[in-house]
């Protein structure tokens, strides 16, 4: 196929393709992310039940592992990574307890006071520029639940519990700005989670001529729970994407425009990623109201929305032009 062909396919894509995202000679994206944790716990309990007729009553306490880590990642042209980490590491609860037994079984619903350790970091990272945020604290909320514990022998019981648990919200957000850039988050985490365990107790005071729930007991359980919700927008503004020579590899010529203006895969320095673009020395000899320099360095950027052409990855390039045999 005739050159001609060739430029003037890729002039009609690069056209279509074209965008104000260089208006004003800087380049914005927003991204989000969200996701929700699960993992094992396992702890240690302690109580003591008082009994009236078929009606059993105490308080119970007890601690354990909160592994509910969450991670949630975002990226976003400009380059733009964004990762936030939110956790619960350990939590506790100190509860009343009120059932009914039948024999050896102990049906029971029980609320009270949760408290734990509430953790969540955020960053985001562009080159040159990278911002982090982070907050800790142990936070009090509050559980309701139930369960249902087995007597298999007078100081021995066995139980499987439920746990809903709300340690409230936590949020933090960050901006920092320098080399003509800006980065802003918003982020928040909500410290709800449902927990199901397994467990054992043993009675201090059981009688086995006489087996009952009265007295104290303590013991152990494991299981599983999810929950600890995190969410998060994430903000960049920054200068185009240099466009100067200097800051270029692997450059392969790969068309010219109509004004003779080259079309150029290359690769930056700093990154494996392969775009489709111009030079920016170039650019100013044909076009030097589309260079714009930067204060804070030497390098030239290119305006592409003043050539009608867009910056492109060498993938996206391939995927728009696809369809027309050059």
């Amino acid at each position: 196929m005739k050159t001609g062909r060739i430029i003037a396919t890729v002039v009609a894509f690069l056209a279509i393709s074209g965008s104000s995202a260089f208006a004003q000679a800087l380049v914005t994206a927003t991204t989000a992310a969200s996701s929700t944790a699960s993992g094992l716990v396992a702890g240690l309990h302690a109580g003591y039940n008082w009994r009236r007729d078929w009606f059993v009553f105490g308080l119970e306490s007890d601690l354990q592992n909160g592994p509910f880590s969450t991670m949630s990642a975002a990226t976003a042209a400009p380059p733009m990574t964004a990762l936030t980490q939110a956790g619960v590491d350990w939590y506790g609860t100190f509860r009343g307890r009120l059932g009914v037994t039948t024999g050896p079984v102990l049906l029971y619903a029980t609320g009270g006071l949760a408290y734990g350790d509430v953790a969540m970091t955020s960053g985001m990272t562009m080159p040159l520029l990278s911002l982090s945020s982070q907050t800790f604290a142990t936070r009090a909320g509050w559980v309701a639940g139930g369960g249902i514990e087995y007597m298999v022998k007078p100081n021995l019981m066995f139980n499987l519990a439920y746990q809903h648990v709300d340690l409230g919200s936590a949020s933090l957000s960050g901006t920092m700005t320098g080399g003509g850039s800006t980065l802003t988050q918003t982020v928040t985490s909500r410290a709800q989670f449902q927990v199901v365990t397994v467990g054992f107790s043993w009675l201090f005071s059981a009688d086995p001529a006489h087996p009952t729930w009265e007295g104290a007991y303590a013991g152990g359980q494991i299981g599983g729970g999810w929950g600890n919700t995190s969410s998060g927008t994430y903000f960049a503004q920054t200068p185009p994407p240099p466009s100067d020579i200097r800051l270029k590899r692997d450059i392969v010529l790969i068309g010219r425009l109509d004004d003779g203006l080259g079309l150029y895969r290359y690769r930056y320095v700093w990154s494996d990623t392969v775009f489709v673009g111009v030079m920016a020395q170039e650019v100013a000899l044909i076009h030097p109201e589309a260079v714009v320099r930067a204060a804070t360095d030497d390098y030239l950027r290119v305006d592409y929305s003043r050539l009608g052409l867009r910056l492109m990855t060498w993938p996206q390039w391939e995927i728009a032009s696809r369809g027309e045999r050059l």
